[in-house]
C-alpha cells in the first residue's frame, strides 16, 4: 500500500473531488426541481436515478476514505 502521494492516489482524489462536486450540484438541481409545481413523473424518475447513482459514489468515497483513517487509540 502506498503513502497516498503517488500518481494513482492523486488521480483517485481528483476523481472523488469531481464526484462530490457533481453530487453537490445535483442536490441543488433537485431542490430547484422539487420546488416547481409542475414536475412530470419522468423528470422525478430521472432525478431519482441520478441521485441514487450520486449517493452510491459518495458512499464509496466515504468508505474508501474511512478505511484510510488510523484506528482510534485504545483506552
Amino acid at each position: 500500500m502506498g503513502d497516498g502521494t503517488g500518481y494513482v492516489s492523486r488521480l483517485a482524489d481528483e476523481i472523488e473531488d469531481v464526484q462530490i462536486d457533481m453530487a453537490d450540484r445535483l442536490l441543488g438541481h433537485a431542490a430547484e426541481l422539487l420546488s416547481e409545481r409542475r414536475v412530470t413523473s419522468a423528470e422525478l424518475r430521472y432525478l431519482a436515478r441520478r441521485l441514487s447513482e450520486s449517493l452510491q459514489d459518495v458512499k464509496r468515497i466515504a468508505e474508501s476514505r474511512g478505511g484510510r483513517l488510523a484506528p482510534p487509540p485504545r483506552p
